[in-house]
């Protein structure tokens, strides 16, 4: 299981299970969860309750062997918050007869979201959107773009005063004043930096939509 930390990173090819932490949150989300998934997270020293997001890329045993077990931890440890799990059309089913099976219920609430081709998870930071290949998932996560360092003294040398009116600045907007004098908001800021994207695909050889879609981006190749 690899485990990406402190921004979106790249590495040449995963395993089926990893995780992923984005920069600035506590919370975590967990692409697949294989056996032993929980053993792997207290190693790295990780709270299964910060876990907010599951990708079941399919429901092959490797990609799912944890799952019951992970959601049954949750129960016992008293989770509250809802979780939320994305997968293929059949997880519902399978965490059905799963509960059964174990005779387990679980005292919090679970989303389940069945993937489709477009945008499936809409964070203010980051974005991920799905595309189906062969009846496997294939998955582009979008960060945001960052906004740069607001000049502050900048600010104050024009006689603005703290108020709502920086944070809105820092966005790049533009206002005109009463005196018809323009602020332009990219005047107050550092340079922007653009988000990362990072393309989890399933083969090592480019196709056209391959190309077209993950120039310049970070890509992980799972099986």
């Amino acid at each position: 299981m690899n485990y990406l930390h402190h921004n979106i990173n790249s590495f040449q090819y995963s395993n089926t299970s990893f995780i992923i932490q984005f920069i600035g949150f506590k919370d975590f989300w967990i692409f697949n969860c294989c056996e032993g998934c929980q053993y792997i997270l207290t190693n790295k020293k990780l709270r299964i309750n910060n876990i907010s997001k599951i990708i079941i890329t399919d429901l092959h045993i490797n990609n799912i062997s944890g799952l019951i077990g992970l959601l049954s931890s949750l129960n016992l440890i008293g989770r509250i918050k809802c979780l939320h799990i994305y997968g293929p059309k059949d997880l519902a089913s399978y965490l059905d007869l799963g509960k059964k099976y174990s005779h387990t219920n679980f005292n919090y609430i679970i989303y389940i979201h069945i993937l489709s081709t477009g945008l499936v998870i809409n964070h203010y930071q980051y974005r991920i959107y799905t595309f189906i290949k062969d009846y496997q998932y294939e998955f582009i996560i979008m960060q945001s773009e960052q906004y740069g360092t607001f000049i502050l003294n900048k600010a104050k040398n024009n006689n603005l005063i703290p108020s709502p009116l920086y944070g809105e600045l820092k966005k790049g907007l533009n206002f005109i004043l009463p005196d018809s004098f323009i602020l332009n908001g990219k005047n107050f800021t550092m340079f922007n930096f653009f988000g990362n994207q990072l393309s989890f695909l399933l083969h090592k050889y480019y196709n056209r939509v391959h190309f077209e879609s993950n120039l310049n981006s970070n890509i992980i190749f799972y099986e």
